[in-house]
């Protein structure tokens, strides 16, 4: 079943509204217009492509310059100042283009005289510098919204206003040449850490994801999950979970892997009995999973390997068994789903079996492989993208219906930096909001303060962390929430002993929490465009299917053995006492599933829905054995519902 079957005009409408919130309201243009962006978009990902080769070598300032360059420029030229002027080139839109080239070349032109100045730059760096910090500021409006650069505009305050600030706020206080010094002419700001990885890891991550799309790779893991599970009363719930991870992964786009599943997936949903809510709910939970799916994860996944300073590899590796935990959170509250609403067998119309699309398709399998294979092999992230793309282009030679001709590479390489620049430009941004932080100090008060409300409690601190994260989630995407609260909240849990990299995958996490909690809950509000249901009912639901698995990130930080779920062995610790907390998480998520769901043998009464939630939170808590004592309440529950079962078994 195709997406045109499956949506109606007006559902497709809604849907393409949700999309464009998170990617913004592009222009369509034709003519000459037209071939000259896909022009300068193909020669963007080529540039990226050949730098990330094993033969591009380029300067760092000069690259990632280069590419928030491109990005600005592109940005002006195909997104409109408002809705209203969609599809019509204006002439400011040019202008804005022009002078975002211009900055960089000045920037770029400087040399070392340019860098020696940062700390006293003159009258045309500042004018260049504040230009650059406008142009960016107001190119996060044009592809994410206005909710961004207000953020933006109350770090930049903040850094002006500290003088007169209260304690603990107060700092020295900086006048526009100090701010232009550190955000334009040094590589702390904009063009900080946050671009780097935009320049080299997320925009090849986006053109490899690009180059599986327009091969049919995307297609087929729909079609091969679909195919594979059929027949049961869960195949519909099971056939969306599979995919989301199938299609998920290397799409690393929460609200992309909703949309395109959904559209084939609801009705199907539908048949088997899910009412709309619902069915909306575990779309964006599906989703959600492609965000924190390896190999790719989501863009923020690049930006710990950055922080922490480690291999993206190893990011991969942390994040393995919670992403197993969350599908079998994904895959338990499916199969209570089956139960709780008494659904009916749903046999998926599939033109061919999952062993025949296997056979015929299993070279898209590849790439995938190949990204983990090259890293082992001890290549860089950046190399292993470059030949995993080389990989997908190669290998759909060895099917016709597959073959990347060059129309379709034309396609993909528009694609692959048309589809970066939203997030590039949340990057660019971000790097502002990084900039005032370093330069004033700000996350170390911030932790203090952090610490000091919560009395010194690692479990309050990594509460309000949780709190503090899932609030600013609320206003930014995930990229930008991660980054916010990488810098200001993760040196709170640090201070507090918590590994740095337990301390950056927790916040990780709960910044995923954006995807699906309004007003940002765009996953959420497209699934429910396409199902028809109420957006915030099918947020409950959606909160409903993930929460279970969001109690993992506690036992990274609470618990001694915790970081071992990380894959990363704490200091005195056993394997085996790892293998005790992953059980632990696994018996928490499963009573906090069947405590929300209100069904484990059967229907719950009170007392056993409450023993099932409180156990599940209580096991959370590894202190003074309360995790025994929640485990003790689980096991009492499902004891419970087995003695009423028996007994309403004898009685028919």
């Amino acid at each position: 079943m195709s997406e045109q079957d499956a949506l109606t005009d007006d559902q497709r409408r809604k849907v393409e509204e949700f999309v464009e919130e998170e990617e913004g309201a592009v222009s369509r243009y034709k003519g000459w217009l037209a071939t000259f962006l896909t022009v300068v978009a193909v020669a963007s990902s080529a540039f990226h492509l050949f730098v990330a080769s094993p033969w591009g070598i380029m300067r760092t300032d000069l690259l990632r310059g280069v590419h928030v360059g491109i990005i600005l420029f592109l940005t002006y030229m195909m997104f409109p100042v408002a809705k209203r002027y969609r599809h019509r080139l204006m002439w400011w839109d040019v202008i804005l283009a022009l002078l975002s080239l211009t900055v960089i070349i000045y920037m770029l032109a400087g040399g070392d005289d340019f860098v020696d100045r940062t700390t006293m730059p003159n009258n045309w760096d500042i004018v260049m510098g504040v230009t650059l910090i406008v142009l960016v500021i107001e190119a996060t409006r044009r592809t994410s919204g206005w909710i961004m650069p207000i953020v933006i505009g109350t770090f930049i305050a903040y850094a002006f206003a500290g003088p007169w600030l209260p304690h603990p706020w107060t700092h020295r206080g900086y006048d526009i040449g100090r701010l232009v010094g550190h955000m334009y002419m040094t590589l702390e700001g904009i063009f900080g850490v946050a671009v780097d990885v935009s320049a080299t890891l997320i925009i090849l991550f986006t053109i490899y994801g690009a180059f599986l799309q327009y091969s049919g790779a995307g297609k087929f893991y729909l079609d091969f999950s679909f195919a594979l599970l059929g027949g049961k009363t869960t195949s519909s719930g099971r056939a969306v979970v599979l995919s989301s991870f199938l299609l998920g992964g290397p799409s690393g786009s929460g609200v992309a892997t909703t949309v395109t599943i959904g559209s084939v997936a609801y009705p199907m949903l539908q048949r088997a009995g899910y009412e709309k809510n619902a069915a909306g709910g575990l779309l964006a939970a599906g989703g959600l999973g492609a965000i924190l799916s390896p190999p790719v994860l989501g863009a923020a996944a690049f930006l710990i390997a950055e922080f922490l300073k480690v291999s993206y590899l190893e990011v991969i590796k942390m994040a393995t068994i919670p992403t197993v935990l969350y599908y079998f959170s994904l895959f338990l509250m499916v199969e209570l789903d089956a139960r709780k609403y008494g659904m009916s067998n749903e046999v998926f119309e599939k033109v061919e079996s999952a062993w025949s699309l296997a056979k015929r398709y299993w070279f898209h399998f590849l790439s995938l492989i190949s990204i983990v294979v090259f890293m082992l092999w001890g290549f860089s992230p950046t190399l292993s993208v470059f030949w995993a793309t080389v990989t997908a282009f190669v290998v759909s030679f060895l099917d016709r219906e597959s073959a990347m001709y060059p129309k379709r590479v034309v396609q993909a390489m528009e694609a692959g930096t048309t589809g970066v620049l939203n997030v590039a430009a949340t990057c660019a941004s971000a790097g502002i909001i990084v900039g005032v932080v370093t330069l004033t100090g700000l996350g170390l008060k911030f932790s203090s303060i952090v610490i000091d409300y919560a009395g010194g409690s690692l479990a309050l601190t990594a509460l309000y962390t949780a709190l503090i994260v899932w609030i600013v989630g609320l206003a930014v995407p995930v990229t930008a929430s991660y980054i916010i609260c990488a810098v200001i909240a993760a040196p709170a849990l640090i201070t507090l002993g918590v590994p740095d990299y337990a301390a950056h995958m927790f916040i990780f996490y709960y910044a995923l929490l954006s995807e699906v909690s309004p007003p940002t809950a765009l996953s959420c509000f497209a699934a429910a465009a396409i199902t028809g249901g109420d957006p915030y009912k099918t947020t409950l639901q959606a909160w409903k299917y993930t929460m279970p698995a969001f109690v993992v990130p506690f036992f990274f930080v609470l618990d001694p053995m915790g970081s071992g779920i990380l894959l990363q062995l704490p200091k005195g610790g056993t394997w085996s006492q790892v293998i005790v907390v992953v059980f632990f998480c696994f018996a928490a998520i499963a009573a906090l599933a069947a405590g929300l769901q209100g069904w484990l043998l059967m229907k719950t009464n009170l007392l056993e829905r409450s023993l099932l939630v409180v156990g599940g939170l209580l096991i959370i808590v590894p202190a003074n054995y309360l995790d025994d004592v929640g485990l003790g309440l689980a096991v009492l529950a499902l004891a419970l519902q087995y003695g009423r079962r028996r007994k309403m078994l004898a009685a028919t």
